[in-house]
């Protein structure tokens, strides 16, 4: 029983990790990826679909993205989207190809994705200490019904401990990874 309740804290906690490193893909560092452009959504034939579905998303070079439409007439409505969306970006069509310069950084908005990115992380933090609270709770309510013993359950919640520690120490470790990212020019 104590295993199966660590194992789960455990995944959760790992998935807590894994949502952080997909939200900071998704947090431009200067530099063209993909994933910038994943969660734009295009009307095609009357329904929103994400912009990987009717085209291919490229990075042609450390500072462009590249977008080639399956159908010429998807094109401007891709454009449109990409105008509109909360990026700041302005593409450039030519046919069926869709080129998206990324402008350099200001320092004042690099500043602005730190805190951002620190947020996140504070984020993926708690929802690991919630995790490791949920746990813990899981162990005192078998202490209470005489399923596990005093030294079980604190051996159980010392475990969890650790297994906390690792995982907020991993978030430190990306959430300084992406700062340093953020701020090099």
């Amino acid at each position: 029983m104590l295993k199966e309740i660590q194992q789960d804290a455990e995944d959760r906690m790992n998935k807590s990790v894994a949502s952080l490193e997909n939200n900071f893909s998704k947090i431009r560092a200067g530099r063209a990826h993909p994933s910038l452009l994943e969660q734009i959504q295009v009307e095609y034939y009357g329904s929103m679909v994400p912009l990987s579905q009717v085209g291919n998303i490229t990075a042609e070079d450390s500072r462009t993205l590249k977008v080639s439409v399956w159908e010429k007439d998807v094109a401007a409505v891709v454009e449109k989207a990409i105008m509109t969306s909360d990026l700041g970006l302005n593409p450039q069509t030519m046919g069926q190809v869709i080129r998206i310069p990324l402008p350099p950084l200001t320092e004042e908005r690099r500043r602005d994705l730190v805190k951002v990115v620190k947020e996140e992380a504070e984020q993926a933090k708690v929802a690991v200490r919630n995790i490791r609270r949920d746990a813990n709770s899981d162990f005192k309510e078998l202490l209470k019904d005489k399923e596990i013993s005093e030294d079980e359950a604190r051996h159980a919640e010392d475990n969890i401990q650790k297994i906390t520690d690792s995982h907020v120490k991993s978030i430190d470790e990306k959430l300084s990874e992406k700062e340093n990212s953020l701020l090099e020019i």
